[in-house]
């Protein structure tokens, strides 16, 4: 599981980097990208918790 918060924060790093060089489009995806990466860390978490 910490590959995937490891994905996020490069996708999240990547949509920064992106942000600062004017590219929206890009960075609007890598945003997505990150939050979905998280969510499914969040799910991922819990559901090892409780077994």
């Amino acid at each position: 599981m910490a590959d995937l918060i490891g994905l996020a924060i490069v996708f999240f790093i990547l949509a920064l980097i992106a942000t600062v060089l004017g590219a929206r489009g890009v960075a609007g995806l890598s945003m997505d990208i990150a939050k979905w990466l998280v969510i499914i860390f969040i799910v991922l978490a819990i559901i090892s918790l409780i077994l």
